[in-house]
């Protein structure tokens, strides 16, 4: 943050359970931003959650983009309605952190980027571990040949099955795995292996009672050949963890994508040599996430293009797993 600028004034467009546990508390506790107010669909629903922070509730979300006090925006609404409300805030004059993916669409990230840059506003997807520093130690080592030449990246990122109704297994709300689950796998490989990755497979396995996918897996290549293999779902026990094999041994970090504020991360590698273990302090990404974004929007900072790297690889990723393999297509008769 700029020393010396006033807290940018956050406004909160709904009550999603990911801003009450999350957002909402660190909003308020960073001293550069001030939690203005909370919009709801809901009046007493927002009342109940900008009470606690001293916050104006308000009914409906253009309400709140009318309001003179309020410099940015933050969007935890289903993925579908991103898009709507991130243009809406930009055409408002505000600055705006969504939550991931920014939008269900490649082009219409394209287009929010471009609009972002054109009004001189920050636009930020609140992908928060790429903000924690154990990602940066896992590069300094690869850096130094810890593990020798890079290889292969493996990524998987699962949760546990939500109730019937959770908007995540909503289709019309942008529910699935590939949304929820599977922009963090595909974030952490161009985090690490660069923006030139390209998809050359995929799988994504639907739910018919609920007509989202539940589970999939990706295989990325860099140009020089190194392989990112993704997994994600919806329906698994939990697994937060990536690992990088290189020519000499392999380096594991677990908690990789959604570390408690007090965990203190664990990188492991292995090698000939032996096992090694680098314990590193604690480090609250959420709070790091929240200080990223308001330093964007009070110094100008163009949006992150990884953004739109991470869209366009997610486009990929769906439409390799929706083509027919034409090696199972039935043959022709004679």
């Amino acid at each position: 943050m700029v020393r010396g600028a006033a807290p940018l004034r956050i406004g909160v467009l709904g009550c999603a359970e990911i801003a009450r546990r999350r957002m909402l508390p660190a909003f308020a506790a960073y001293p550069g931003t001030h939690l203005a107010a909370v919009a709801g669909r809901d009046p007493e629903r927002a009342r109940a959650t900008a009470e606690p922070y001293g916050a104006r509730p308000v009914h409906g979300y253009r309400n709140l983009l009318a309001m003179d006090d309020i410099d940015a925006v933050y969007v935890p609404l289903p993925a579908a309605l991103h898009h709507t409300w991130a243009e809406a805030a930009l055409h408002a004059g505000k600055h705006v952190l969504a939550e991931k993916p920014l939008t269900t669409d490649a082009r219409a990230t394209a287009r929010l980027l471009g609009l972002a840059e054109e009004r001189g506003l920050a636009l930020a997807e609140n992908t928060m571990f790429v903000h924690h520093p154990q990602h940066t130690a896992v590069r300094e080592l690869l850096d130094a040949g810890a593990i020798g030449e890079l290889r292969s990246f493996r990524a998987e990122f699962t949760v546990p099955r939500f109730p019937a109704d959770d908007i995540r297994l909503q289709p019309e709300l942008g529910g699935g795995a590939l949304w929820d689950t599977g922009v963090y796998p595909v974030r952490a490989a161009l985090h690490l292996l660069g923006p030139e990755l390209e998809a050359v497979g995929a799988v994504l396995t639907e739910d018919p009672a609920h007509g989202v996918d539940t589970h999939g897996a990706a295989l990325l290549r860099t140009p020089s050949g190194v392989t990112a293999h993704l997994t994600f779902g919806l329906d698994h026990g939990y697994a937060s963890v990536y690992e990088l094999c290189g020519s000499r041994g392999r380096l594991t970090l677990d908690r990789a994508f959604t570390p408690p504020a007090g965990h203190p991360p664990l990188l492991r590698t292995e090698t000939r040599e032996g096992r090694r273990e680098l314990r590193l302090d604690p480090f609250d990404q959420v709070t790091a996430a929240v200080a990223a974004f308001t330093e964007a929007a009070t110094t100008g900072t163009p949006p992150d293009p990884a953004v739109l790297h991470q869209a366009r690889l997610l486009a990929a990723v769906r439409d390799l797993a929706h083509t027919p393999d034409p090696t199972t297509a039935p043959r022709p008769r004679s």
